[in-house]
Protein backbone atom coordinates (compact mmCIF):
# COMPACT_ATOMS: atom_id res chain seq x y z
CA UNK A 1 0.00 0.00 0.00
CA UNK A 2 1.44 3.36 -1.23
CA UNK A 3 1.55 6.36 1.13
CA UNK A 4 -1.50 8.77 0.90
CA UNK A 5 -0.71 12.65 0.41
CA UNK A 6 -3.18 13.13 2.84
CA UNK A 7 -1.32 11.30 5.25
CA UNK A 8 1.91 13.34 4.39
CA UNK A 9 0.63 16.26 4.66
CA UNK A 10 -0.67 15.08 8.12
CA UNK A 11 3.30 14.15 8.61
CA UNK A 12 4.75 17.22 8.03
CA UNK A 13 1.81 19.11 10.17
CA UNK A 14 3.18 17.43 13.22
CA UNK A 15 6.92 18.23 12.62
CA UNK A 16 8.15 21.23 14.63
CA UNK A 17 9.44 24.59 12.97
CA UNK A 18 12.70 23.65 13.63
CA UNK A 19 14.33 23.01 10.24
CA UNK A 20 13.76 23.49 6.85
CA UNK A 21 11.24 20.86 5.82
CA UNK A 22 11.04 19.19 2.56
CA UNK A 23 9.88 16.08 0.91
CA UNK A 24 10.88 14.26 -2.01
CA UNK A 25 8.46 10.98 -3.70
CA UNK A 26 10.02 8.05 -3.96
CA UNK A 27 8.92 4.73 -4.82
CA UNK A 28 5.42 5.94 -4.22
CA UNK A 29 7.10 6.71 -0.93
CA UNK A 30 8.39 9.74 0.82
CA UNK A 31 11.73 10.67 1.94
CA UNK A 32 10.93 13.48 4.79
CA UNK A 33 14.34 15.73 4.54
CA UNK A 34 15.36 18.09 7.60
CA UNK A 35 17.98 21.08 6.12
CA UNK A 36 18.56 18.92 3.62
CA UNK A 37 19.33 15.67 5.20
CA UNK A 38 17.41 13.27 5.08
CA UNK A 39 16.23 11.96 8.23
CA UNK A 40 12.34 10.20 7.63
CA UNK A 41 11.09 7.61 5.71
CA UNK A 42 7.34 7.36 5.18
CA UNK A 43 5.86 4.15 3.86
CA UNK A 44 2.46 2.62 4.10
CA UNK A 45 1.74 5.86 6.40
CA UNK A 46 3.79 4.93 8.52
CA UNK A 47 6.70 7.15 9.80
CA UNK A 48 10.11 5.31 10.26
CA UNK A 49 13.54 6.66 11.47
CA UNK A 50 16.94 4.99 11.15
CA UNK A 51 18.26 3.32 13.86
CA UNK A 52 21.06 5.91 15.08
CA UNK A 53 23.23 4.90 17.66
CA UNK A 54 21.93 8.27 19.44
CA UNK A 55 18.45 7.33 19.31
CA UNK A 56 18.81 4.24 21.36
CA UNK A 57 18.38 5.14 24.80
CA UNK A 58 15.23 8.00 23.66
CA UNK A 59 14.03 5.31 21.40
CA UNK A 60 14.38 1.70 23.23
CA UNK A 61 10.83 1.01 23.80
CA UNK A 62 9.09 2.03 20.17
CA UNK A 63 7.85 -0.23 17.89
CA UNK A 64 10.22 -1.17 14.83
CA UNK A 65 9.78 -2.24 11.44
CA UNK A 66 11.21 -2.42 7.96
CA UNK A 67 9.76 0.36 5.36
CA UNK A 68 10.52 -1.22 2.62
CA UNK A 69 11.80 -4.84 1.38
CA UNK A 70 15.67 -5.04 1.85
CA UNK A 71 15.31 -2.46 4.27
CA UNK A 72 17.15 -2.74 7.58
CA UNK A 73 15.29 -2.30 10.54
CA UNK A 74 14.10 1.59 11.59
CA UNK A 75 12.15 2.47 14.40
CA UNK A 76 8.35 3.78 13.73
CA UNK A 77 8.14 7.22 15.14
CA UNK A 78 4.34 8.39 16.25
CA UNK A 79 4.83 12.27 15.03
CA UNK A 80 1.81 12.92 17.41
CA UNK A 81 4.11 13.06 20.19
CA UNK A 82 5.22 15.92 19.61
CA UNK A 83 8.19 16.02 22.55
CA UNK A 84 9.23 12.67 21.66
CA UNK A 85 9.33 13.95 17.93
CA UNK A 86 11.24 16.83 18.72
CA UNK A 87 14.01 15.29 20.02
CA UNK A 88 14.20 12.28 17.97
CA UNK A 89 14.65 15.01 15.11
CA UNK A 90 17.06 17.38 16.76
CA UNK A 91 19.64 14.46 17.29
CA UNK A 92 18.97 12.80 14.28
CA UNK A 93 19.30 15.60 12.49
CA UNK A 94 22.43 16.61 14.45
CA UNK A 95 24.17 13.21 13.65
CA UNK A 96 23.17 12.97 10.18
CA UNK A 97 25.32 14.56 7.22
CA UNK A 98 23.99 16.15 4.32
CA UNK A 99 24.17 13.32 1.46
CA UNK A 100 27.19 14.18 -1.26
CA UNK A 101 26.03 15.31 -4.73
CA UNK A 102 25.15 11.90 -7.01
CA UNK A 103 27.77 12.31 -10.00
CA UNK A 104 26.32 12.12 -13.38
CA UNK A 105 26.57 8.83 -15.05
CA UNK A 106 27.03 8.78 -18.68
CA UNK A 107 24.09 10.01 -20.87
CA UNK A 108 22.88 11.94 -18.03
CA UNK A 109 22.48 15.79 -18.18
Amino acid sequence: MATTTEHLEFALEQLPPLWSIRSRKMFREYMIYLNDKPILALCDNTVFVKKLPVLGDIMANSACGCPYEGAKEHYILDVEDHGLTERVLTLAEAATPIPKPRKKGRGEK
